[in-house]
């Protein structure tokens, strides 16, 4: 008998949130989902590596892949361009297993385009604040750039409604446990418990907390 094919699950938030080891540590800790490995042109950074955290490629081997359309989402963001390839999901998403992809937002626009099944996580920054706090400690870009970040950052929480949930990376293992039961609601196939699950990380509401306004 062949498996149950797997769920595609996206997290999205605005760079400095910190989802990259949010996903990391959920892929660690969940034996039944594995981590979708993005396309980058960006240089890499001090102790990446490559097909482990990107697989890095020029950007006309990137403009190559997207014309031949390898690419379920791609995005350009901060210059660099971005891409999640269908080969990447289709395999494991045929074995039964579960697959992360940590994208960008505008990615995950088009993800929500193409896979409709699949299911969105918002990470969202305790502040702003705290995202620019983030950002300098990280100490890969300069004041213009992190300026330009925040700017965009701004922009980004507006689609945030448009997920299915919203978790705060406030405490990084808090953090990670909630995506990690949202997981566990959405696989119980329990439609009062997945309910339960999206009202308690209501998007809408977590992002206009984090803006100061009224819903």
């Amino acid at each position: 008998m062949s498996p149950v094919p797997g769920m595609v699950v996206v997290v999205a938030a605005p760079s400095g949130t910190g989802k990259t080891t949010v996903c990391r540590k959920v892929v660690e800790r969940d034996a039944r989902i594995e981590f979708s490995i993005s396309h980058t042109t960006r240089p890499r950074r001090p102790r990446e590596r490559d097909g482990v955290d990107y697989h890095f490629v020029e950007r006309e081997e990137f403009e190559r892949l997207e014309g031949e359309g390898a690419f379920l989402e791609s995005a350009e963001y901060n210059g660099n361009r971005y891409g999640t390839s269908w080969a990447a999901i289709e395999a494991p998403l045929e074995a039964g297993r579960d697959v992360l992809l940590e994208i960008e937002v505008q990615g995950a626009r088009q993800v929500r385009e193409r896979r409709a099944d699949a299911r969105f996580v918002f990470l969202l920054p305790p502040s702003l604040d705290e995202l620019r706090r983030r950002l300098v400690a990280r100490g890969t870009d300069t004041p213009d750039a992190i300026a330009a970040r925040i700017e965009l950052a701004r922009h980004e929480l507006r689609e945030g409604p448009r997920f299915d949930y919203a978790v705060t990376n406030d405490e990084l293992e808090a953090c990670v446990t909630q995506v990690l039961g949202i997981l566990d609601g959405e696989r119980a196939g329990d439609e009062a418990r997945r309910a339960a699950l999206r009202e308690r990380c209501d998007p809408k509401r977590a992002v206009a907390t984090l803006l100061g306004e009224r819903i």
